[in-house]
């Protein structure tokens, strides 16, 4: 997509992109949004938008909505566990991301998938974006007091379901270098130690590569897991790095110069929790450098 700078679009395009991306907890398909919303945009009689933003906001949250309905009856045959992609946030300028109110973190995604659409997009506009409920009636051309409900209700359910981790970045750090370090050295001991009690672990490979089609639980099951997959022939030479990923520090995984895999996870009381395994080549668009992707 090309244009001037100073058009609406692109002046925007951070707070469209993340509308988007926290809608529908893919890249691919957040992009592919933005790429119908601008045409939606240079095919409009621009004298007739008095409001610019809130007409751009408008579309992609319907366009999201669109695809969002669609996707859901996609993702009940989606085979073995479904988890949002990855973001690679590693930005230079992060101060930037403000209007875009920060990536959110994919155990967040995974309790957003528990909406139904119009419930997530309530939700996102009014939570992460902070829109109001007029604003958002307006947007979903809806009563404003059905919005009002409709955001009791998400908001709701969301507080009752969302993961509370408080793990400062020192801790977060640490952690994850003894689990790289764990995991590079194959020490099955080591790597038990960092996993919680009730660990779970989640893979989505979609049926595009080898992956467990069930959640693996318990910190034996989960290590031995983890570092058989690490020692597999196929995947020689494979290494892990840290990586800030939905905003928190994760774990990239790379074969050469491929990135083919991430790891994020949650962290509480000094140990991992949950982990989330994408290896879904089809999801992996998020995590690629620029050069990559173009």
């Amino acid at each position: 997509m090309q244009d001037d700078p100073i058009d609406p679009f692109v002046a925007h395009r951070r707070l469209l992109f993340g509308t988007a991306y926290q809608m529908l907890g893919t890249v691919t398909d957040a992009e592919d949004v933005l790429q119908d919303a601008w045409i939606k945009w240079h095919e409009v009689d621009r004298d007739s938008v008095t409001h610019p933003k809130a007409y751009l906001v408008r579309t992609v949250t319907n366009l999201a909505l669109n695809r969002l309905t669609s996707a859901r009856a996609t993702r009940e045959t989606y085979v073995g566990p479904w988890l949002p992609e990855p973001l690679l946030t590693n930005t230079a300028d992060a101060a930037e991301e403000t209007e875009m109110a920060d990536t959110v973190s994919t155990a967040m995604l995974v309790v957003l998938e528990t909406l139904g659409p119009v419930e997530r997009a309530v939700f996102v506009l009014r939570e992460v974006f902070g829109y109001s409920h007029a604003e958002i009636a307006g947007f979903l051309d809806r009563p404003e007091a059905t919005v009002r409900q409709i955001s009791h209700r998400a908001r709701s359910h969301v507080h009752a379901r969302r993961p509370r981790f408080d793990t400062d970045p020192a801790t977060r750090t640490d952690i994850t270098d003894r689990f790289l370090a764990a995991a590079h050295g194959g020490d099955v001991n080591a790597l038990m130690e960092l996993l919680a009690p009730d660990v779970t672990l989640w893979n989505d490979g979609g049926g595009k590569v080898t992956a467990a089609r069930r959640p693996l639980y318990g910190p034996d099951h989960v290590a031995r897991w983890i570092l058989g997959v690490l020692a597999k022939p196929v995947l020689t030479g494979v290494r892990l790095e840290s990586a800030q990923l939905n905003g928190e520090l994760g774990v990239l995984v790379l074969l050469g110069d491929f990135r083919v895999g991430a790891l994020t996870y949650d962290i509480r009381d000094g140990h991992i929790e949950n982990l989330r395994f994408q290896v879904n080549p089809d999801k992996l668009a998020g995590i690629q450098p620029p050069s990559a992707t173009e």
